[in-house]
C-alpha cells in the first residue's frame, strides 16, 4: 500500500513556500491586498509629484495609470478611514462643515477647499460617502482593473471621490475656529498625508511608520480571507478530480463520533473539509501561511487527539500544509506529519496525491 504520510523534510521539499499564482488570482477577486501591493510604487510616485494646488493634484491622479478608485483605496487604508468613519462624516457633515467648505494650512498658506458634493442651496450632501458610492469595495476594484487594462479612459474622479481625497490629505490641518473644531479634529486626526506631497524622502519615512500600524489592522482579516480561499481551492480540486457520484465534499463539516472531548456525548469537531461516501469519511485540514503565525501551532496541538479519535472511529485525516511561514515551525509540522494519514503540500501534483489517498480509502 502507498505511504501517503510525508516527513517534514519531504513536505518542505514539495512545498510552494509562497502564494501560488492560482490562489493569487482568486484572492485578487475578493481582496484589495494584491492590487495594493502591486500598485504601491505607482501610488507613492503620485504622492511624490510636486503640486501647488489640490486641483492640480486631482489632475495628477487622473492622468496617471493608476485607477482613481484604487488610488483612493490606498489613501483610505493609510488614513485608517473605513466605512464607519465615512458614514460618520456623511451623517455629521452639515454640523462639521455648515458652509460646505473647510480651511486648512498647506505650503505655508491658509487655503480653502469647497466641497463639490455639497448642495449649498439645500445645505446637504448630493450623495453620502460610502465604500459603495466611492467605488472602493474590493469587488469594485477588481472590475475597475479589468476595464482599465482595456481602456485608456475612465480614470476620472467623481465629485465625492475628490471631496474625500481632500479630507484624507488635509483633514488633520483643518481649522475653523468654531466650537465643533475639536470634534472634527478627532475624526480627521490621521488624515495628514497631504503634508508630505512632493516630498519623497519625508513621505517614505512617514509611510514606513504608518504601514506598521496598517499591517496590524489588515493582517488578521487578510489571513482569514486567504485561508478561506485556500480551503475552497482544495475542496474544488477534490470535486473535479474524484469522479464518483456517490462522494460528497463538504466544507466546515464533521465526522461521526469525533468530538472535542474524549466523551461520546461531546460536541462534534468541525474540520475544514470532509469527504465521504456516507460510509467512510476523510477529514482534510488546510493551512497555507506565507508569514509565520500561531495557527499551525494550534493545529499541531490538536493533531494527536484528533488523529486518535479519527482512527478509533474508523475514519482518516489528511493535511494540506504549505507556505514559508508554516515551514518555519518545524516542530509543529513534524508533529502534524506524525499524526496524519496523509500529508501533502499545495500544488496540483500534491493535491492529486491527496485525491488518490481519498479514493483508495473510500474504495477499500
Amino acid at each position: 500500500m502507498v505511504n501517503y504520510r510525508k516527513t517534514f523534510t519531504e513536505l518542505e521539499k514539495a512545498g510552494s513556500k509562497f502564494w501560488p499564482t492560482e490562489l493569487s488570482e482568486k484572492e485578487a477577486q475578493l481582496s484589495a491586498i494584491p492590487l495594493l501591493i502591486e500598485t504601491h510604487e505607482t501610488f507613492i510616485n503620485i504622492l511624490s509629484v510636486n503640486v501647488s494646488s489640490i486641483e492640480e493634484f486631482f489632475s495628477t491622479i487622473e492622468s496617471s495609470n493608476l485607477p482613481a478608485n484604487l488610488f483612493l483605496k490606498h489613501l483610505v487604508i493609510l488614513s485608517d478611514f473605513g466605512g464607519e468613519m465615512l458614514r460618520r462624516v456623511s451623517n455629521e457633515f452639515v454640523n462639521l462643515f455648515p458652509q460646505g467648505k473647510f480651511n486648512y494650512y498647506w505650503l505655508g498658506e491658509d487655503k480653502t477647499y469647497n466641497f463639490k458634493n455639497f448642495d449649498n442651496i439645500n445645505k446637504k450632501l448630493v450623495a453620502k460617502f460610502s465604500n459603495e458610492k466611492l467605488k472602493i469595495r474590493d469587488k469594485d476594484l477588481s472590475i475597475t482593473i479589468q476595464k482599465h487594462a482595456s481602456s485608456a479612459t475612465g480614470n476620472i474622479l467623481s465629485n465625492s471621490q475628490k471631496d474625500i481625497i481632500a479630507l484624507l490629505l488635509f483633514g488633520s490641518a483643518y481649522s475653523s475656529g468654531s466650537e465643533d473644531e475639536n470634534d472634527v479634529a478627532s475624526i480627521l486626526a490621521k488624515c495628514e498625508i497631504g503634508s508630505y506631497l512632493g516630498k519623497p524622502d519625508e513621505l517614505n519615512k512617514f509611510l514606513k511608520q504608518r504601514y506598521i500600524y496598517v499591517s496590524r489592522v489588515t493582517a488578521g482579516a487578510t489571513s482569514n480571507s486567504l485561508g478561506q480561499i485556500a480551503q475552497k481551492y482544495v475542496a474544488d480540486f477534490i470535486k473535479q478530480n474524484i469522479s464518483q457520484s456517490s462522494v460528497k465534499i463538504k466544507s466546515g463539516s464533521r465526522l461521526p463520533r469525533v468530538t472535542h472531548t474524549d466523551e461520546a456525548t461531546g460536541r462534534l469537531t468541525s474540520f475544514d473539509i470532509v469527504v465521504t461516501n456516507d460510509t467512510k469519511y476523510v477529514a482534510v485540514e488546510v493551512s497555507f501561511q506565507v508569514t509565520t503565525n500561531s495557527v499551525i501551532e494550534r493545529k499541531s496541538g490538536q493533531a494527536k487527539s484528533r488523529y486518535e479519535q479519527v482512527e478509533y472511529a474508523g475514519h482518516k485525516i489528511a493535511y494540506v500544509i504549505d507556505g514559508a511561514g508554516n515551514f518555519e515551525r518545524r516542530s509543529a509540522i513534524t508533529n502534524i506529519c506524525s499524526y496524519s494519514h496523509c500529508t501533502v503540500a499545495f500544488s496540483s501534483s500534491e493535491l492529486s496525491i491527496l485525491c488518490n489517498f481519498i479514493q483508495d480509502f473510500l474504495n477499500s
